[in-house]
């Protein structure tokens, strides 16, 4: 099974990346784009073949490790 855990900064948390890539693809004559949040994507394979057991594990790992829960939110997909 694989699992994708999507991280992105809360709302309202500073984006220092995001404004960067904001100011750049201004610089680079795309007008229009009024702000970017920049996160990250951890993709797994995991040997759990049953999703509820999968979904919880990599819930964890999230909680423990992928994502820092006081300033980032994550979603899981599995396939």
């Amino acid at each position: 099974m694989k699992a994708r855990v999507e991280v992105m900064l809360k709302a309202g948390v500073l984006d220092p990346q995001g404004e960067a890539v904001r100011a750049a693809l201004g610089s680079l004559g795309f007008a229009g784009v009024d702000g970017v949040r920049q996160g990250k994507v951890i993709e797994l394979d995991l040997a759990e073949t049953d999703a509820a057991s999968a979904e919880a594990t990599v819930r964890q790992m999230c909680e423990k490790l992928l994502a820092n829960t006081v300033i980032e939110s994550y979603r899981i997909s599995l396939s």
